[in-house]
């Protein structure tokens, strides 16, 4: 690592689970993942983290919110995750939304990822095969299809070592179904769907998308961002953010807005 480059992880905000009275919700799609090594001379960068994607509402069965993004300056920018599908459709993002179930209309179709940084989502249960929504995609993999007995689980995230844990970010969240069935499982951090209830939540910091809301109730919301930056032990001078060490690298962590300063 040359003098001046640190490692980053920036996490963008996971999508909110669609809100669904008739069919499952589809999961939020995960929020967008970008990590890597950057110059950051001496100076200071402002650092945006997100909040979660807010889920749909059941009435009038609304699709969920498309999460924030997360950044540091204008050096990278992570795009929040696509919100899962009520009534009006699945929304793309970094990982596109999960399309909710119809018996009537026939199931949506899971909304697409953006290239290099997430996957789609699955598609809703359509007409006379059930009624379970489909889950988000994750940063790793597409979220799985509603079936006439199940919702979709979402698509799993990324794993990372930058904090000397290994932790998953930006998975999608799980479909849901009404009355009778399996629901969706939301990747590691992202919500579950419900079986009549309330979709699950994304874990804080995780960018995982909330799962969708079963029969009547709403989707759950998508997991904040997190913006993660290290170097060397001695390296630099920095302030910002939570400041811990691990393995010989010194870890900032932010888990809101803040400023990372690099002073020598």
């Amino acid at each position: 690592m040359r003098v001046g480059q640190c490692e980053t992880l920036v996490v963008g905000v996971g999508g909110g689970g669609g809100g669904e009275y008739f069919g499952g919700g589809g999961g939020g799609g995960g929020g967008a993942v970008r990590a890597g090594s950057i110059v950051l001379g001496v100076g200071a960068y402002s650092v945006t983290v997100g909040t979660g994607g807010v889920g749909g509402d059941n009435l009038p069965s609304a699709q969920g919110g498309v999460g924030g993004q997360s950044s540091i300056g204008a050096l990278i920018i992570a795009i929040g995750g696509g919100g899962g599908g009520g009534d009006g459709p699945p929304s793309s993002g970094s990982s596109g939304g999960g399309g909710c179930a119809e018996n009537t209309r026939g199931g949506q179709t899971g909304a697409s990822g953006t290239a290099g940084l997430g996957n789609a989502g699955g598609n809703g249960a359509g007409a006379g095969s059930g009624s379970g929504g489909g889950g988000g995609g994750g940063a790793s993999g597409p979220g799985l299809n509603g079936t006439a007995s199940a919702g979709g689980n979402g698509g799993q995230g990324l794993s990372s070592t930058i904090t000397g844990a290994n932790v998953v970010y930006g998975s999608g969240g799980g479909g849901s179904i009404p009355n009778s069935g399996t629901v969706g499982v939301g990747g590691s951090g992202a919500g579950n769907g419900a079986l009549n209830g309330v979709g699950g939540a994304g874990v804080a910091n995780r960018g995982g998308g909330g799962g969708g809301g079963g029969h009547g109730d709403n989707g759950g919301n998508g997991g904040s961002g997190v913006v993660i930056v290290r170097y060397p032990t001695g390296a630099f001078v920095c302030t910002g953010g939570t400041v811990t060490q691990s393995g010989g690298f010194t870890i900032h962590t932010f888990t809101s807005n803040g400023t990372f300063t690099r002073t020598a």
